[in-house]
């Protein structure tokens, strides 16, 4: 769970920064690798077939490229910096993009809002961890309600094999076992910043094929009030 205590480690920005470059560089290697092999394909061979699968091969990777991009754009990025907010319709369809050739699927249920952009940026985040669930794929479901300064958001990831994927709890919480992250981690270690920037605390179960990641407003106890009760204050 991602909790309100301080973390135990403070990542230097540098380190951070060339952390989540290499986890962008990481998804977009792939279809560009592709998109290199093709167009080497296209100036060797000039077999029709082979030039016509090139060509497929070419689509598809750019098209995986730009849908990763996109998401990191906004999930890791500065998009929408001129604002506070980003349109939760435009958060679904880079999430949506993601996983178009992909073996896991995505349902998505929002209001149709602007919503805060550390929010939007830990629900991207999110659906990310929510994909290491279920290694083997299937299917991610993804509910948004609430108001904007004070949502809940829930993913249920269900597929063969689902666990809670090793040590994210505790990297979201800052406090990886090692003392240290690296750029497998980096991703649910930045999830837990946006969480605590975003003052969302994060928490995980699972039941059977199915795992639940439910991120809901950090609740702050307060101290007795003399002649009268405790309270709590849900902070946005």
């Amino acid at each position: 769970m991602s909790s309100p205590t301080s973390p135990t480690l403070n990542l230097d920005g540098l380190d951070l920064a060339a952390l989540l470059c290499s986890r962008v560089c990481h998804d977009v290697i792939s279809p560009v690798g592709a998109i290199v092999n093709g167009l080497e394909v296209l100036e060797d061979d000039q077999d029709e077939s082979m030039r016509t699968f090139a060509l497929e091969l070419i689509g598809k990777s750019a098209r995986q490229a730009s849908a990763r991009l996109k998401f990191a754009r906004i999930a890791f990025g500065a998009a929408g910096s001129a604002g506070a907010s980003i349109d939760l319709a435009d958060a679904e369809s880079v999430a949506k993009g993601m996983f178009s050739d992909e073996k896991t699927k995505l349902t998505w249920s929002a209001p149709q809002a602007l919503f805060p952009k550390n929010k939007v940026k830990l629900l991207l985040n999110l659906v990310m961890v929510a994909t290491s669930a279920i290694p083997r794929g299937g299917l991610i479901d993804v509910v948004v309600s609430g108001d904007a300064e004070a949502p809940t958001l829930v993913l249920k990831a269900k597929g063969s094999h689902a666990r809670i994927p090793p040590h994210v709890e505790e990297l979201m919480a800052g406090s990886p076992e090692s003392g240290t992250v690296d750029a497998h981690g980096i991703l649910p270690f930045y999830a837990g910043l946006v969480a605590r920037a975003a003052a969302m605390d994060v928490r995980f179960a699972i039941e059977g094929d199915e795992v639940t990641i439910t991120a809901t407003p950090t609740v702050i106890s307060l101290p007795e009030i003399p002649g009268g009760e405790a309270s709590d204050t849900a902070l946005a």
